[in-house]
């Protein structure tokens, strides 16, 4: 790989993918939505502008959509089975393969910061529950009361499926189709050629206990490395079997495919085994991908060519 002395500097985010509203109606929030995804890509790009790494512009970003009740990832994560709000979020480093990641969080404020957290402060790639969250607050990390996370739009989601159910009734056989994604991940290339992912989600509606999807497994739905970074959001136990993210990343690195086609391949054989969803990549020239098998894929980009973009789309497939 060729080392020029300047790389040029992109920052790609994903607000989830899938159908938002029904087919046909008005989508009254689309501008809440391109404002808070165009504000999070700025502000990460202004890091690496300012010479911040990869890293921390994805950590920047998505704090920013985690905050946001607009998503579900932190503030706005949706409801499990029991009625709680639990988190998972991953960060790798693409010039280490360094990488941290928390599982079945519910007081961390930020995530994506308690998985950079173990990343830098820890020995460990990935922690989970109450230990996750023991580590946050022992790591002097913001945490946050249950009332932060929660939206009365998420409750109502989580009331309509219980159906006279009582909160937490065990039933391992649900497989809940979900219309919309609403994952949040980030890519970036720094200006030393540095790439990072980061992926943040409250996980499955209605989720049973214990449940952990992609987001927070490296490869599964998180990975980067020296060539291509890359985060998804989508049906979390095929993006597992597949191992989707590390898969693109490894065409590319080993076939010398470009990302977009590389991105594609993959999602295209998992829509073959029924999984839907969609991913962002970057690799290591700035170049980005957002292939997706859903009705949309919402997602911004700021690259230093001074491309700025966001896509708030409601693609429907016939």
């Amino acid at each position: 790989m060729p080392s020029p002395s300047f790389y040029p500097a992109t920052l790609l985010l994903h607000g989830g993918s899938g159908r938002l509203h029904p087919p046909g109606t008005p989508f009254p929030q689309q501008a809440a939505y391109t404002r808070t995804l165009s504000e999070a890509a700025h502000a990460g790009y202004a890091v690496l502008t300012s010479g911040g790494t990869s890293l921390d512009a994805v950590e920047t970003s998505l704090q920013l959509l985690e905050d946001s009740p607009l998503f579900n990832a932190g503030r706005g994560s949706v409801f499990s089975r029991a009625g709680v709000n639990e988190m998972d979020a991953a960060l790798m480093d693409g010039a280490t393969l360094r990488a941290g990641a928390v599982a079945g969080v519910r007081t961390v404020k930020n995530p994506i910061t308690a998985a950079r957290a173990v990343l830098e402060r820890s020995p460990y790639v990935l922690l989970t529950g109450a230990g996750a969250d023991e580590f946050a607050a022992h790591m002097g990390l913001e945490t946050a009361p249950a009332a932060w996370f929660r939206t009365e739009e998420r409750w109502q989601q989580w009331q309509a499926l219980q159906g006279g159910a009582a909160p937490g009734s065990t039933r391992w056989d649900v497989d809940l189709p979900a219309t919309k994604y609403g994952t949040v991940g980030a890519v970036a290339l720094d200006q030393a050629g540095h790439l990072a992912a980061g992926t943040s989600t409250g996980g499955m509606l209605n989720k049973a206990y214990g449940r952990v999807g992609d987001s927070p497994l490296i490869g599964a739905g998180t990975y980067a490395n020296h060539g291509c970074a890359v985060s998804g959001t989508g049906h979390g136990e095929y993006f597992i079997r597949h191992a989707v993210a590390h898969d693109i990343a490894a065409i590319v690195e080993y076939t010398g495919l470009g990302v977009q086609e590389a991105a594609q391949q993959v999602i295209d054989k998992v829509a073959r085994a029924g999984g839907r969803g969609g991913v962002i990549a970057l690799d290591w020239q700035g170049h980005a991908a957002m292939p997706h098998s859903t009705e949309g894929l919402f997602w911004a980009l700021v690259s230093a060519d001074g491309r700025a973009e966001t896509n708030v789309c409601h693609m429907i497939i016939e």
